[in-house]
């Protein structure tokens, strides 16, 4: 069937991938806007996976500063060659990255760093939570590891949903930059500020208190 430039935008304008391969992509799937979009998905990851063991030393530390100033986030994105780090693409993957951390607040990039005692206590928690919700025994294993699996999806930067674009991942958003430029892609480390953050105010406060006191 004959592919209309109009839907070659729309494929384009869902998944910023390049003109010539949202065309075949729709040509591969008979014009099929949903079915495109898995395709060049799927070439994505097989592509990011492709390119997993090769050396990202290049790239780019974004940042995002928040409001009046409130929230502050530096990530560290690298891929293959300084080239490819100078482009307008890379730049604005790294932005939107930095903007992502400032609203989702990740507390870790893979599940496979998340600490074991963490996840034990997570695990025993929501046994627990399953335990007094009267389930029956024998499904509460099961349970436990579906709500360790939504820990994992919004605790790890990589699994959560693009705060811009919620029916994509952060990895298949790197990933559809991947199989665009043809280089590895890797958010190496991140950081992540808010004003406040850490300080007990309970106690501020009544120090202050006190302090009033015996000045008074």
């Amino acid at each position: 069937m004959a592919i209309t430039a109009q839907k070659v935008k729309e494929l384009r304008e869902k998944t910023s991938t390049g003109i010539m391969d949202c065309k075949n992509a729709l040509i591969e799937t008979d014009g099929d806007i949903d079915k495109a979009i898995v395709f060049l998905r799927k070439r994505g990851l097989a592509t990011a996976q492709k390119k997993a063991g090769r050396v990202a030393a290049e790239g780019m530390i974004g940042h995002y500063i928040h409001g009046q100033g409130s929230i502050g986030v530096i990530v560290e994105v690298n891929c293959e060659t300084d080239f490819a780090s100078r482009s307008d693409e890379f730049k604005v993957l790294v932005k939107d990255l930095a903007m992502h951390i400032a609203a989702e607040n990740p507390g870790y990039l893979r599940r496979e760093e998340v600490p074991a005692q963490i996840l034990e206590k997570e695990r025993e928690i929501y046994k627990d939570q399953a335990r007094s919700s009267g389930k029956p025994d024998h499904i509460i294993d099961k349970i436990s590891e579906g709500k360790i699996n939504a820990f994992f999806k919004t605790s790890c930067l990589y699994e959560q949903e693009f705060v811009k674009d919620t029916s994509i991942t952060i990895e298949q958003l790197i990933n559809n930059l991947i199989g665009k430029i043809g280089e590895n892609i890797q958010i190496r480390r991140f950081a992540r500020f808010q004003t406040g953050e850490g300080i007990d105010k309970r106690k501020i406060d009544l120090a202050t208190e006190v302090q009033a006191t015996l000045e008074s």
